[in-house]
């Protein structure tokens, strides 16, 4: 990748390379073990000019999100996390029985559920068949597909403008950007509101979170890229919220241009912190892949003393970011013996590149392991409480981000 998806600089400077690795959703099927894997280089580069960090667009959305082993309904704290947000946008832009909204990449419906149950009209837009028909069959309205600008002016056409627009961890997920945000303006109400959450690219330097670096991210934000990302499309960032999700995420709010106004303190603030942070200039990123590679090496020292030591290690969740990790540390089944998930879709498949098992949550009960893996550390609060029975036969939690840590099964 030598061009920025973005502004189209070719300052272009590395942040960190993770080798090469297949798609992080595509796990296998036992008759699948037998055949070759595709893998594609993951190296993050960040533009000098508009300082949006990007991966090439090795894979297209299309593979990746027709058919999707992604179902956010199985996290009852994502779900929660969404409950309120729709409890506090609907005070906020004043969303009621005439108020029409649309959510993109809605999953299966965990967030628009809420929007329903409070007699809101609303559609969700998502290219996924398979989550889609859940979000269907629990009675969110669902559009099969991906957004464009065409996309977004062919349901405007259909039900009206939506006052309130939501694009959450969508927004990283597609190289076409600037098309993309076309699409979101096409929905949106001259107006209306336009809310989208994005993992922070601060908290992803700063707390070495390098796992969320998967081909299905294209782009890394800071505020001050989105607000660029966002400008392409006619749209003005006018505040920003931090949050605690995925490690650290930023709620972007966003107006026609038109009638945005000057952007809140808060934005000011975040602005600042990413200045001083040293990440509108190349030194905030210089020392990322050393880091990196000091949690590789924590990790495998630790798995290959357990196996060396006869201890048992297994793993707890199956998501993207854990494949990342998984691949960039070489590990195999003889330092991991399995994983479990919540999702019955991946049970009897195995994870991409590393062919780990994957199993019902129920296995860890029935093995009594030494330690557990948490590859989803950023829901570390809610694992902790649900793994807190491993502490009934002296088993302990791992921990691999942002550091190596091993605590007690109730710790939190």
């Amino acid at each position: 990748m030598t061009t920025c998806r973005l502004c189209g600089s070719t300052n272009m400077e590395s942040v960190v390379d993770l080798g090469a690795t297949p798609p992080c959703e595509r796990f296998l099927t036992v008759e699948q073990l037998a055949e070759p894997e595709i893998t594609y280089p993951l190296h993050l580069q960040v533009c000098t000019d508009c300082w949006l960090a990007q991966i090439p667009p090795l894979i297209t959305p299309e593979d990746t999100f027709t058919e999707y082993a992604y179902f956010s309904s199985f996290s009852e704290s994502w779900v929660e996390h969404a409950r309120r947000f729709v409890r506090d946008a609907a005070e906020r832009v004043g969303l009621d029985e005439s108020s029409f909204v649309v959510e993109v990449a809605s999953n299966d419906g965990y967030l628009l559920r809420h929007v329903v149950a409070q007699g809101i009209p609303c559609l969700g837009v998502e290219p996924s068949v398979n989550v889609g028909q859940a979000a269907r069959d629990g009675g969110v309205p669902t559009l099969t597909a991906f957004l464009s600008p065409e996309t977004g002016a062919a349901v405007r056409a259909e039900h009206g403008p939506a006052n309130l627009v939501v694009a959450n961890n969508v927004y990283a997920h597609i190289p076409d950007v600037i098309g993309f945000t076309q699409g979101l303006r096409a929905l949106v109400a001259d107006d209306g509101w336009v809310s989208i959450e994005v993992q922070h690219l601060l908290t992803l330097i700063e707390k070495t979170q390098y796992d969320t670096i998967y081909h299905e991210h294209f782009q890394y934000y800071t505020v001050e890229s989105a607000r660029q990302a966002l400008a392409t499309g006619g749209l003005s960032l006018v505040d920003v919220e931090l949050l605690p999700t995925h490690g650290g995420s930023i709620r972007l709010w966003a107006r026609p241009a038109e009638v945005a106004g000057a952007p809140s303190p808060r934005m000011v603030d975040a602005l600042a912190a990413e200045k001083a942070a040293g990440l509108h200039e190349l030194a905030g990123y210089t020392e990322f892949a050393a880091r990196v590679a000091r949690v590789r090496r924590d990790l495998l020292k630790f798995l290959v003393a357990a196996a060396e030591e006869g201890k048992t290690v297994v793993g707890y969740g199956a998501p993207g970011k854990g494949n990342t990790l998984l691949n960039h540390c070489g590990i195999r089944p003889d330092l991991l013996a399995y994983t479990v998930d919540r999702n019955p879709y991946k049970h009897g498949r195995y994870t991409p590149g590393t062919r780990i098992p994957v199993l019902p949550p129920e296995r860890i009960a029935a093995d009594r392991p030494d330690y557990v893996l948490v590859l989803p550390w950023n829901l570390r609060a809610e694992l902790s409480q649900q793994l807190s029975y491993v502490e009934e036969w002296g088993g302990k939690l791992v921990f691999p981000i942002p550091h190596l840590e091993i605590v007690e099964g109730k710790s939190s």
